[in-house]
């Protein structure tokens, strides 16, 4: 059977198309676009008519790839910056009347849950870890322990959310870092309290990004997760954290969608691991959308 998933992220959306065979996939087409959709309006909790103009755009780019491939199961699922909107029912229903692609909204327990299940297909989940998807509104944590979640948080410290909440330096300064860091504190709820967990897992998205940085090549094409190398690791994101945005465009490694934005992901991601035990950390390239595959 053939499907499509669309994720309406708050910075950027996905499309995949794949053939499910049984409990596989085979990846037809994929691709993103940096859509910004809670650029101008996250914190006033509402999508920008810009905002609803990129976003018809990107979508009118998907539905006709969709179209071209004759996909008859899709699902769209909007997150953060959707379900926060007070005009999302009027955002749903305009793209409904426009392209026909309907869009379920998801709460962030749901969002964990297929961002789970995404993952789970790409590493071996024994060991006690956490798994980490950075979003541009919300930002997911998973605890598992013997191929199961055991506790699950969404939380509203996406990197959208950051940069448009503080007014920050190019390139940030000690004291806005030590800023960013007092908010995860504060908007962490006591997630991050005691935890043991050796292993971090990056959902895709951003951490790809990390292994291109460090390995100086595309992020493979690939279904497993692939260990990314500590040191290498803590060096790339001190070095993203103080860059310039002039310094990250002249960077082939940073997608032009994370260039604006990356020194906060890392902040984040550095904050994390200050967190916790960890001894080694992979990046899976598996996140929502491939979890949402099996859920139509």
């Amino acid at each position: 059977m053939l499907k499509a998933i669309i994720d309406l992220g708050t910075n950027t959306f996905n499309l995949i198309i794949a053939e499910i065979d049984g409990n596989e996939f085979h990846l037809i087409h994929s691709e993103k676009d940096g859509v910004a959709l809670g650029m101008g309006g996250i914190h006033r909790n509402l999508i920008t008519e810009d905002a609803i103009n990129r976003a018809l755009k990107t979508l009118r780019k998907f539905k006709e790839t969709i179209d071209f491939y004759n996909v008859k199961h899709v699902k769209a699922f909007g997150t953060s910056a959707i379900r926060d909107a007070l005009n999302a029912k009027e955002f749903v229903g305009y793209i409904q009347r426009e392209l026909d692609i309907p869009i379920e909204i998801i709460n962030g327990n749901k969002e964990a849950e297929l961002i789970f299940s995404g993952v789970a297909r790409t590493h071996d989940l024994i060991i006690p870890g956490i798994i980490m998807d950075i979003g541009g509104g919300s930002t997911e944590f998973i605890a598992y322990k013997d191929n199961h979640a055991i506790e699950m948080v969404s939380l509203n410290i996406g990197v959208s959310r950051i940069y448009q909440q503080f007014k920050l330096s190019n390139p940030l300064k000690q004291h806005e870092i030590d800023l960013i860091e007092s908010f995860l504190d504060l908007e962490s709820c006591g997630f991050f309290e005691k935890r043991q967990e050796t292993i971090l897992i990056g959902a895709s998205g951003s951490f790809e990004t990390f292994y291109e940085f460090i390995e100086r090549k595309p992020f493979p094409e690939c279904q497993h997760a692939l260990p990314l190398k500590m040191e290498e690791l803590t060096n790339i994101l001190n070095e993203m954290i103080f860059s310039s945005e002039e310094e990250r465009e002249m960077n082939p490694w940073i997608i032009p969608i994370r260039k604006k934005m990356a020194p906060i992901a890392a902040v984040k991601t550095k904050w994390v691991l200050s967190k916790l035990p960890a001894k080694q950390v992979y990046v899976s390239p598996f996140s929502l959308k491939e979890g949402a595959l099996f859920e139509l």
